[in-house]
């Protein structure tokens, strides 16, 4: 990322809400603005496969019983708006295919494609092409509830509005049992 680019875009924004950019308080912002982006954006140049690769810890596993992972918190940036995606839990299923994966790394994967310019749509889809060449299974179900400041905070101004997406693969797209038995594993 170009740090010195995203300074000048702060600037920019401050002077075009017509703010001195000069002003103490605001005098550091660009650079805070710019170190806040790119921790928050820093897989935005990262492919999905070097995503896979860097997470890939698995282990072996006889068993087939469902693995359910539930409550991952992550928020992301609406590429719409650039505004953020907030209060957005990720769940995730997957039936074992002779491996399992370190439970954090479905943590971390999620974290990695919700640090981007995205969809909420496409987080869960990414997430589950993801676990399904880590896994080598197309086994896995990755539901996401969010609320977007896009039209939480601005727009329509509905706060409390949660947008709810599934990405099912495999068994879980075919199977309806399944994917109840999915959404009736307590989080808690």
């Amino acid at each position: 990322m170009d740090a010195k680019k995203l300074e000048q875009a702060a600037r920019l924004i401050i002077e075009g809400i017509g703010e001195n950019p000069n002003r103490e308080g605001l005098l550091e912002t660009p650079k805070r603005f710019a170190k806040m982006l790119m921790e928050q954006l820093e897989y935005a140049s990262v492919s999905n496969d070097e995503i896979a690769k860097k997470f890939n810890k698995c282990f072996s596993c006889d068993n087939d019983d469902m693995v359910v992972l539930k409550g991952i918190n992550c928020f992301s940036y609406c590429e719409h708006h650039i505004a953020l995606m907030y209060n957005m839990t990720v769940d995730v299923g997957y039936i074992p295919n002779g491996k399992v994966i370190g439970i954090s790394k479905i943590a971390r994967i999620a974290d990695a494609v919700t640090k981007r310019l995205q969809i909420q749509e496409r987080i869960g889809k990414e997430i589950r092409d993801i676990l399904t060449k880590i896994l080598g299974t197309e086994d896995v179900i990755v539901v996401i509830q969010g609320e977007h400041s896009c039209m939480t905070a601005r727009g329509i101004k509905k706060p409390g509005v949660k947008t709810k997406t599934a990405s099912c693969g495999g068994q879980f797209l075919v199977n309806a049992e399944l994917r109840k038995e999915f959404y009736l594993v307590d989080s808690k």
